[in-house]
């Protein structure tokens, strides 16, 4: 167990190293995609808020630009670095990375797909769990172990699932076979990608630590590592951690899913 973990910490390090090079050659367009997203985010949540007393079908409408627009700009971020991983020359344009519509469309049926998947996971170990009310467990008790479970079960569906987005833009794959697919790539990774996580995760936690006690001008600083270092590199990280995947993956071509849950 130790060697295994040896071995996922130095495969993290290559992932967080080939990252870093790619976010320093081509840092000023990383970073303004992810403004672009942030805008897009905080003005779709304004617009709907002042719209919604006006037209509720407006409102929608603006809703549903908005979500296609933050989705085309996330997409456009993964596909820019994975062509600058794959020509390795600085000289990579965004614009010659947009998606298409029909990717825009796939990457919406794949999130519904996505959401789908956690809520069954979520539901079948509630239901695996409150039967045992029966043999007079407390029900506080079967609460929290239903609750602490269903995080768990979101976390690791999460993460494996999580890479569908690439197989759209980069294999041009179906909703339903990119989520196939990401079970496959991430079966036996697991680990790498859980510790990857939580080194992108520390910035965001410190910064909510820090909030809580108060200290405004610490908090501040460690905000705008997070906005301007942190988040452009976790999205520079999954796209490597993906392309590595990929090319150290000799599974089926059409994974099936009950062989890949674990």
């Amino acid at each position: 167990m130790i060697e295994f973990l040896k071995e996922s910490t130095f495969a993290v390090n290559d992932v967080l190293r080939i990252a870093w090079r790619v976010l320093k050659s081509q840092y000023f367009k990383v970073l303004g995609l992810c403004i672009m997203m942030f805008l897009v985010f905080n003005l779709s949540g304004f617009l709907a808020f002042f719209l919604s007393g006006f037209n509720l079908g407006l409102s929608l409408f603006m809703l549903l630009i908005f979500i296609v627009t933050y989705c085309g700009f996330q997409l456009t971020l993964f596909k820019f670095v994975l062509r600058v991983l794959d020509e390795n020359r600085e000289d990579v344009y965004v614009k010659d990375s947009l998606p298409t519509t029909r990717q825009i469309a796939k990457f919406l049926i794949a999130t519904f797909y996505f959401i789908l998947c956690i809520l069954v996971v979520y539901g079948a170990i509630i239901l695996v769990v409150f039967p045992f009310a029966y043999v007079r467990v407390p029900m506080d008790v079967l609460t929290q172990v239903a609750i602490s479970l269903g995080v768990l079960g979101i976390i690791f569906t999460w993460i494996r699932i999580s890479f569908f987005p690439f197989f759209i833009i980069d294999k041009d794959h179906s909703p339903f076979k990119s989520i196939r697919f990401s079970m496959a790539i991430t079966r036996g990774n697991f680990t790498k990608l859980l510790i990857l996580l939580i080194f992108l995760a520390i910035f965001q936690i410190l910064h909510l630590l820090i909030n809580y006690k108060g200290n405004f001008f610490v908090g501040l600083i460690i905000n705008l590592v997070n906005s301007l270092l942190i988040i452009p590199l976790s999205s520079v990280v999954i796209t490597v951690a993906y392309r590595r995947m990929m090319n150290e993956y000799e599974g089926d071509q059409d994974p099936g899913i009950i062989r890949n849950i674990i």
